[in-house]
């Protein structure tokens, strides 16, 4: 899964960082614009936002994330602990509220929670595609049964195309939620892990599912038309 952390402070965003490192991956953004241009890419599962932000408030961007129909969750760090504050960012739009001073547990804790609110059974939470499991809590796969042993992003890139099963996945998003839009890597490495994805799935007779549309992206089908 995939947080943004918009924090102009950088010594706690780096924080952050390794405190959801063990279940997330994580983008940074240090002020309120660079934030919102993060979060407009659509991404995230979970956005960490700060209010005391320079360029652009947080009150600010998440209005904007709002008003453009963009309900990825948000959850605000902020100092300002009064009622008044309170009440304004959860008018705003967001889901939680966590003031500063904070307990790293207590932020784990609240992150949890709101992702079982968006998400469902958010630590159970499984993804089922013609008789393969796809579980996210030990990232493993399995198919009528059997373990499948996948490399590295692998199973990052089967995770999301599974999670939008029937629907057209481009490159670009692909690439900008398993690597990241500000990855010092090129998009091509979309294609080589696709291909090393196909291989994999090939004994279990899996690779006829995944589909890739010329100049489109890619397909995960039950629709079997080969």
């Amino acid at each position: 899964m995939k947080l943004l952390i918009v924090e102009d402070d950088r010594r706690l965003s780096q924080t952050l960082v390794e405190c959801v490192a063990p279940t997330f991956t994580a983008d940074q953004a240090f002020d309120g614009a660079e934030g919102l241009y993060f979060a407009e890419q659509g991404v995230y599962d979970l956005i960490i936002l700060d209010l005391m932000l320079p360029r652009m408030d947080g009150y600010t961007v998440l209005e904007r994330l709002r008003a453009q129909r963009n309900h990825t969750p948000v959850l605000i760090l902020t100092a300002k602990g009064e009622t008044a504050d309170k009440v304004r960012g959860l008018r705003a739009g967001a889901d939680d509220y966590l003031a500063k001073p904070f307990s790293m547990d207590e932020l784990a804790s609240r992150i949890e929670a709101i992702l079982r609110r968006s998400l469902g059974t958010y630590e159970l939470h499984a993804i089922a595609f013609a008789g393969m499991t796809i579980d996210p809590n030990t990232r493993s796969v399995r198919i009528d049964g059997a373990l499948v042993d996948l490399k590295g992003k692998q199973y990052d890139v089967l995770e999301h195309l599974a999670e939008h099963a029937e629907q057209l996945v481009t490159k670009t998003q692909l690439f900008d939620k398993v690597w990241g839009f500000l990855s010092d890597t090129s998009p091509t490495v979309v294609e080589v892990y696709v291909s090393a994805l196909r291989k994999t799935l090939k004994p279990y007779g899996y690779d006829r599912y995944l589909k890739t549309v010329r100049g489109g992206g890619y397909l995960l089908t039950e629709h079997d038309d080969e």
